[in-house]
């Protein structure tokens, strides 16, 4: 009998112990991006996972070691998801298993993370939808192979944060996230009604987007400059003031040196859609060619940021009475001139106060808008409504232009910018398969 009892005990302490020791998904969120769906599911501690995929009919399935399910899902609305219905049961004694029945075909991405000042361990998985990708880059594509047609200058404008990263958190709850997509969108405002101008927001509601994601949308629409937006935050809520950043000498060594490492397996490219990819060139040349574009962006950087810098000092304070420098991988695209902007710091009760106002978000976007119109007005594309429009609104001229080579061009930067393709730029120049260009040379700028 003291056997079988002890026998019980040890059995009903080891049930327990599965019990106390298990993970709680305790609540799932979904944010719907324009090409994917993330949903995040809240747990009380972290646990492995592993993710498959099954047809007839499509499902994902999540399996989450030594968990159980305690969600609540009446509160989640699937409808503008891939998501049909989320169910959940128990894959064995202790392992929980969670299918999601699908609407359509996906692809699957899952990933953990860490604990943060807002939220505690997460698991994340990504729907990808195909068509929806598909269909943003066959728009890029087609924008980018119409040369003939004048082309207006493409600005990317980057909101930083969304979704389950709420950036920095002001005194009275302000969010870094809204205050930054009420800035680009007021931004856009201001670059639609511009003639010559074609806005295009890397996110345009609560959703996440990685860093690199950011640069790969701009770089998948062509853009001529890059734009991100963001408000400060910091432990002492005396800390204020707005500043303007371009990316640091260190920081383009660092991306010279990645983009030279994967450039074997890579299908990026070097001065935008359809120019030249560092895939077939040697260690030398493809080392210069990365040096000479991203000398020239960085170039263009500087001169815009130093506008915007001056014209946001005329209504706010700044934290330095320069441009900054870091960096920041939103800034590290080798042939799109980029800058970043700390409108302020939204834990400073008053700039969180002006941060949250309309009118300063729009004081904001003008300051930005005035440095970038100034820039691409000065100095514009070939092909493009402004350089018709400097040209004095001659269409042949600019269909037909010249372009004069300035130090840090390079032949793919000169045909991203200019809209063509660099097979043909060497064909109306006659420069057969050399890249080689020197400062001062004139090239034609060929219609097709």
């Amino acid at each position: 009998m003291l056997r079988v009892a002890r026998f019980s005990l040890v059995l009903v302490c080891t049930v327990l112990s599965a019990v106390v020791g298990a993970v709680d998904v305790k609540n799932v969120r979904l944010w719907i991006a324009p090409d994917h769906a993330r949903l995040v599911f809240d747990l009380s501690d972290s646990a492995d996972h592993k993710l498959f995929t099954l047809k007839n009919p499509d499902r994902i399935v999540l399996d989450v070691d030594n968990a159980r399910f305690n969600a609540d899902l009446k509160q989640l609305n699937l409808s503008k998801s891939p998501v049909e219905r989320i169910r959940s049961g128990a894959k064995d004694k202790k392992d929980l298993r969670i299918v999601l029945d699908l609407k359509s075909d996906v692809r699957a991405k899952s990933f953990a993370l860490s604990p943060n000042d807002k939220y505690g361990h997460r698991l994340v998985v990504d729907l990808y939808q195909p068509e929806k990708v598909a269909q943003t880059v066959k728009r890029a594509t087609t924008t980018a192979n119409n040369p003939d047609k004048l082309r207006n200058v493409v600005i990317a404008i980057d909101a930083g944060h969304g979704g389950d990263d709420p950036g920095a958190v002001g005194p009275r709850g302000e969010k870094e996230k809204d205050v930054v997509l009420g800035i680009a969108r007021e931004l856009k405002k201001l670059l639609q009604k511009e003639p010559g101008f074609t806005p295009q927001l890397t996110r345009d509601g609560d959703y996440y987007i990685s860093l690199r994601s950011r640069t790969s949308r701009a770089r998948k629409n062509n853009a001529d400059m890059f734009v991100s937006i963001h408000a400060d935050g910091f432990k002492d809520k005396r800390a204020k003031g707005a500043s303007v950043w371009v990316l640091s000498p260190r920081g383009a060594s660092s991306e010279m040196g990645r983009w030279l490492a994967k450039r074997e397996n890579s299908t990026d490219l070097i001065g935008g859609v359809g120019s030249v990819s560092l895939e077939d060139k040697d260690d030398v040349l493809a080392k210069v060619l990365l040096d000479m574009s991203m000398t020239a962006s960085r170039s263009d950087s500087r001169v815009i940021a130093e506008t915007v810098h001056k014209n946001m000092s005329r209504f706010a304070k700044m934290h330095k009475k320069r441009v900054e420098q870091a960096g920041f991988v939103v800034l590290k695209s080798p042939d799109i001139p980029s800058i970043l902007v700390e409108t302020g710091f939204i834990t400073n009760p008053d700039e969180a106060r002006k941060l949250k106002s309309k009118s300063y978000q729009k004081k904001m976007a003008q300051a930005v808008f005035a440095g970038i119109k100034a820039h691409f007005v000065a100095k514009p594309p070939a092909l493009t409504y402004l350089a018709w429009q400097k040209q004095g609104g001659n269409k042949g001229k600019a269909t037909a232009g010249k372009y004069k080579v300035v130090r840090g061009d390079t032949l793919s930067v000169i045909a991203r910018r200019n809209g063509v393709s660099m097979a043909a730029l060497r064909k109306a120049n006659g420069l057969k398969n050399a890249d080689h260009i020197r400062v001062g040379q004139v090239l034609q700028i060929p219609t097709s």
